[in-house]
C-alpha cells in the first residue's frame, strides 16, 4: 500500500503531458530551388496580399521575367511556385510555398528537373506526392499562363 500512492502519482504525472500535447500547425516551408538562379530584373513587382499570378516586366523580350504561379490550396498544404524565364526558355523554377511533408521534400527536386526538361507544364506526377505533384503543376501552369507561353 505504501507503493500504490506514489506509483498512481507518477503515472498520471507523466501522463499529463500527454494529455496536452498539441502537434504543430504549420504545414508550410520555404523556399526550394533547383538550378542557377537567373538574375532578377531591378523592376520586379512587389508581392501583393491576392493568389492571383502576378509577374515582373522587363524592357527587353530576350531579358529574365520571373513570374509567380497562383496559390494552390491542397490537402496536404500550400503549394506556390515562381518561374524564371530567359527568353521564352523557362531557365528555373523556386518553390515559393510547399507542404512540409518528408514526401514533398524529396519530390520537390524530380518535378523542377522535369521541368526543365520538359519547358512545360506536361510532366508526371511524382509517386508518394501525388497531392503535391497536382497542386505544383497547377500553380506552374498558372505561372505559363501569365506569361503568355
Amino acid at each position: 500500500m505504501k507503493r500504490a500512492l506514489p506509483v498512481v502519482v507518477l503515472s498520471i504525472a507523466g501522463l499529463i503531458p500527454l494529455w496536452r500535447y498539441a502537434p504543430s500547425q504549420d504545414t508550410t516551408s520555404t523556399t526550394t530551388e533547383v538550378a542557377e538562379p537567373a538574375p532578377t530584373p531591378s523592376a520586379t513587382s512587389s508581392s501583393s496580399a491576392s493568389s492571383a499570378p502576378s509577374s515582373s516586366s522587363s524592357s527587353s523580350p530576350a531579358a529574365s521575367q520571373v513570374v509567380q504561379g497562383s496559390t494552390v490550396t491542397t490537402s496536404k498544404g500550400v503549394v506556390q511556385v515562381e518561374v524564371t524565364f530567359d527568353g521564352g526558355k523557362i531557365s528555373s523554377v523556386r518553390m515559393l510555398q510547399q507542404p512540409n511533408h518528408p514526401q514533398t521534400t524529396a519530390a520537390v527536386p524530380q518535378l523542377i528537373q522535369e521541368t526543365l526538361q520538359a519547358q512545360s507544364a506536361d510532366i508526371d506526377a511524382v509517386s508518394g506526392a501525388t497531392i503535391t505533384s497536382e497542386g505544383y503543376v497547377q500553380s506552374l501552369q498558372a505561372a505559363l499562363d501569365a506569361k503568355g507561353s
